[in-house]
């Protein structure tokens, strides 16, 4: 880490707000470009969905087809390596019911994982706090106000990226903000969940459990629209299964319409496990192991950015200089809950993600990664993936270090996060 001469101790480089994948990356990018960081995440450990919605299963760093070809490297191999060393071989899994590539995870081991490799790198973490507010001059951020344990303090950053997924940062500094699609519509949240006590030596049936829920929805009080089976998987190191059964469409980004679909998915959630153990061969035992913490939140809010990737860069797959990050998850439309809609990614299975879809648009130092990348609606539905974000943040934090002036070394040049092609912010 670059250090700050004569500066005060509440300015960094780079200020990144938001501490999921997208943020890990961004913070981790800037680092190694040789800026000092500050990470700040509303909750008390690291980590996004995979640790704050019970998603457990990183989607993206793989392209569609027979076998896994790897389409993200960069910062994120650096997160696998360390999840390897706590026992997760980190192997992908074919999921049967969508043919993609994911990679399944255990939320302890992904908390304890980026503590330790975001301590390597000297990168500052500040937890249980958020951006409240912000200070900025014309087109320029120059501070940010955080609420935290101790009380507001203010913190000035050279750079900043938005990484929270629900463009707070992006939100308190002014900029106008679209929700969800071009109508206003939001893709479901999701409300996967834990399942202990299962005999392993009996395999999942599957059919058993569709036709369990074929009745329960006949009369039960929350009807499940994915009459597939759901999607599950092994828990690693665990034998736990995880299970995704429930979605919830939301009808605005209102407290009330998220306390009821937090309320709405816990319930759900201990009856589906019911279903399961008066039915299903194996789960006589079960029972509901872990919910949440919170709802999984699929879409919120997109702030304005200087390019937006479209649906038809990614059906044709197109690749192009200015790229600092690839797509290769296919377009998994959630607008109708239960019921996702999936279109492949075009080409040779990726596409890649221009420099300016991490941009801000009205502010010059502000970049964006994760799910606040510019995106129309149909590519957002790529995007938002987590192993996407660790690209995207990547891409962010390598840029908000250029736009410092912080030099770039041969070890850590910004290049595109992906297995292959490097493309280079700092000239």
């Amino acid at each position: 880490m670059r250090a700050c001469t004569s500066r005060p101790e509440t300015h960094y480089d780079v200020i990144v707000a938001g501490g999921g994948a997208g943020g890990v990356g961004a913070a981790l990018g800037a680092a190694q470009a040789g800026a000092s960081v500050l990470l700040v995440e509303k909750y008390g450990f690291l980590g996004g969905a995979a640790t704050s919605s019970n998603v457990l299963a990183y989607c993206g760093f793989f392209m569609q087809g027979a076998e896994p070809v790897k389409a993200i490297s960069g910062v994120a191999d650096l997160v696998l390596d360390e999840l390897r060393g706590l026992g997760l071989n980190c192997e992908p899994f074919c999921s049967p019911t969508t043919l993609n590539w994911i990679i399944p995870l255990e939320p302890e081991a992904v908390k304890l994982a980026l503590d330790r490799i975001l301590q390597s790198h000297d990168v500052n973490v500040l937890l249980h706090s958020r951006v409240a507010a912000a200070t900025r001059t014309a087109e320029r951020l120059e501070a940010v106000t955080l609420a935290a344990m101790d009380g507001r303090r203010r913190v000035v950053g050279e750079a900043f990226v938005d990484a929270t997924g629900d463009a707070n940062l992006a939100l308190v500094a002014g900029l106008p903000c679209r929700i969800g699609n071009d109508a206003g519509y939001l893709q479901a949240a999701t409300g996967p969940i834990r399942v202990g006590g299962r005999d392993r030596s009996i395999p999942v049936d599957r059919s058993a459990i569709i036709a369990a829920f074929k009745e329960y929805n006949k009369c039960g009080a929350y009807p499940t629209a994915r009459l597939d089976g759901g999607i599950y998987t092994e828990v690693p190191c665990t034998g736990d299964m995880w299970w995704m059964m429930y979605d919830h469409g939301l009808r605005d980004l209102s407290s009330d319409s998220f306390t009821q679909a937090e309320q709405s998915s816990r319930a759900a959630a201990h009856a589906y496990v019911e279903v399961l153990r008066n039915n299903v061969p194996g789960f006589e035992n079960a029972y509901l192991l872990q919910t949440g913490p919170q709802i999984g939140i699929r879409e919120s809010r997109h702030p304005p950015a200087r390019y937006e990737l479209t649906k038809d860069d990614l059906l044709k797959g197109r690749q192009r200089p200015d790229g600092v990050a690839r797509a290769a998850w296919p377009i998994e439309d959630h607008t109708v809950p239960g019921k996702p809609v999936y279109q492949s990614i075009g080409g040779a299975g990726y596409a890649d993600i221009p420099l300016d879809c991490v941009r801000a648009r009205g502010l010059e130092n502000l970049f964006y990664a994760g799910r606040t990348i510019g995106s129309d609606p149909a590519a957002y539905a790529s995007v938002r993936v987590m192993g996407t974000a660790f690209a995207t943040g990547e891409a962010a934090g390598k840029a908000a270090a250029a736009y410092c002036a912080v030099p770039c070394n041969a070890q850590s040049s910004p290049a595109m996060a992906t297995a292959e092609t490097e493309n280079h912010l700092c000239q």
